[in-house]
């Protein structure tokens, strides 16, 4: 199945985002032909406008599904619903989609794009570690302080470039058609541990700073979040961190044949790399 996706064409969304980004870069070394979209991109795809669907999967085999905001944001089954119709319209046979662990509305989406009748591969996720570095929290780390709605709980943080892997293999061998993989790195760690394990990476005070959702909402407003949309984020962080994603999968070292790179790793090279130099 891999020598043969080398004549396909894959359309990678959101191919500027942290998975899409990697995803599109692994499918090229491996001589796929990657149509990369974006809003900005060669490849136009927005997943606010959908007459910008059709022309970026016209004529592609198959395709990378990473919805944004998220696929349990307010609206995600209904789009994923629109994009699984016009998406079988175009001739696309396969899907892997990103989705949330632990996410009930994102089980609701995933079912959504489920109904197009393609082949559909879900891969549900735990916190990205990059969240840290290229995301919403960089940041905080940067400034010294790490609020967030989290409390005590441990969360297994899995590195992008392992789930990147883990979509590219599920792209380019057979067996995964109507399968759900959930993957997570290797241990649990709670957020001051990774306040930590940052700090000893960067030689720099980093510390967590608990708070409720309210006041996550509050402060997501502050930063110029509208207030619906900052208090569905803080009702979701706290879903997701109620304990309940508070364990481990063998999914990654059964489908790469390896361990999942540990957040303390993920730290060390992200500080040597200069991700927090400013």
């Amino acid at each position: 199945m891999a020598e043969n996706l080398k004549q396909e064409t894959v359309l990678v969304t959101a191919a500027s985002g942290k998975t899409g980004r990697r995803v599109a870069e692994r499918l090229a070394a491996r001589g796929v032909d990657v149509r990369a979209g974006s809003r900005k991109g060669e490849v136009r795809f927005d997943w606010e406008d959908e007459s910008s669907w059709a022309p970026a999967l016209d004529g592609a085999d198959a395709a990378y599904v990473a919805y944004y905001p998220d696929l349990a944001a307010p609206g995600a089954p209904e789009v994923m619903r629109a994009f699984g119709r016009v998406a079988a319209e175009s001739g696309v046979r396969r899907l892997v989609l990103l989705s949330g662990r632990g996410e009930p509305d994102a089980v609701v989406a995933e079912g959504a794009l489920r109904e197009s009748g393609m082949d559909l591969t879900v891969v549900r996720s735990s916190f990205f570690a990059q969240n840290f570095s290229e995301g919403p929290m960089y940041e905080g780390v940067v400034a010294g302080e790490i609020p967030f709605p989290a409390g005590a709980t441990a969360e297994p943080f899995i590195d992008a470039d392992d789930l990147a892997d883990v979509v590219v293999t599920v792209l380019t061998e057979e067996g995964h058609a109507g399968l759900v993989h959930e993957v997570t790195g290797p241990r649990l760690v709670t957020f001051e541990e990774v306040a930590a394990e940052i700090g000893r990476a960067t030689g720099r005070e980093v510390r967590y700073v608990p708070v409720s959702g309210a006041q996550y909402a509050e402060m997501l407003q502050q930063f110029g979040f509208p207030e619906p949309e900052s208090q569905w984020l803080a009702d979701l962080f706290t879903m997701l961190l109620d304990g309940h994603n508070a364990s481990l999968t063998n999914d990654v070292r059964q489908l790469l044949g390896r361990e999942p790179k540990a957040f303390a790793a993920f730290a060390r090279d992200a500080a040597r790399a200069g991700a927090w130099s400013a």
